[in-house]
C-alpha cells in the first residue's frame, strides 16, 4: 500500500484545489509555491459545503459555511470510518442535487478526499473506473495513488465496509 505518509516522493499539488465536476471540488491544505517552497491552503467562503477529512486548525473555513469533518487516515479504514465516507458522499451528492457548491478536502487533496468524490460520483451513476480517471485528469494523476482506497472502491465502498466489520 502506498500513502502519503511513506511515500515523502509524491509532492504537493499545485493548486488548492480543484472542479472535478460541475460545483463538485477536491483539494487540500497545501500547495507547491516557488520551487522548493510550500505555502497552506486556508477556505474562506468560496464553497458551500466544505468536508474535512484531515482537520488544521485556522484553514477554515468561514463562519456560516456549512463544515462537515470525519478525519480519516490514509491507511486501512474500519467499517465506522468507511461508513463516515459513504455518509460524506451522499451528502456531498444531496449539496451538488440542490445546486451547492462542495468542496471536498484532506492533507494534499490526492487520497482521502480522491475517495469521497470518487463515491460520490459513483452514486452519480460514473463507474468506478470512469471515477478514478476523471478525478485524476482534473485534479493529479497523483489522486488516489493509496491502491487500498482504489480496492475499497472497486471493491464498492458497502462491500468494503461489511468485510471490515468482519474481521473487527
Amino acid at each position: 500500500m502506498r500513502t502519503r505518509g511513506n511515500q515523502p516522493d509524491v509532492p504537493a499539488p499545485d493548486t488548492p484545489w480543484d472542479e472535478i465536476v460541475p460545483g463538485l471540488w477536491m483539494g487540500g491544505h497545501e500547495v507547491r509555491a516557488e520551487p522548493g517552497q510550500l505555502r497552506f491552503v486556508v477556505v474562506r467562503d468560496e464553497f458551500d459545503l466544505v468536508q474535512t477529512l484531515l482537520r488544521l486548525p485556522g484553514h477554515g473555513p468561514d463562519d456560516g459555511v456549512e463544515h462537515q469533518v470525519w478525519p480519516i487516515p490514509d491507511g486501512p479504514l474500519d467499517g465506522t470510518q468507511l461508513a463516515g465516507v459513504i455518509r460524506l458522499a451522499q451528502a456531498a451528492g444531496e449539496a451538488l442535487d440542490a445546486g451547492r457548491s462542495v468542496l471536498v478536502r484532506c492533507y494534499h487533496g490526492y487520497n482521502r478526499s480522491g475517495l469521497v468524490v470518487a463515491q460520490t460520483l459513483i452514486r452519480r451513476g460514473h463507474s468506478t473506473e470512469e471515477a478514478i480517471r476523471l478525478i485524476r485528469s482534473r485534479r493529479s494523476p497523483r489522486a488516489l495513488h493509496n491502491d487500498l482506497f482504489v480496492e475499497y472502491l472497486r471493491a464498492g465502498l458497502s462491500t468494503a465496509r461489511l468485510l471490515e466489520e468482519l474481521t473487527e
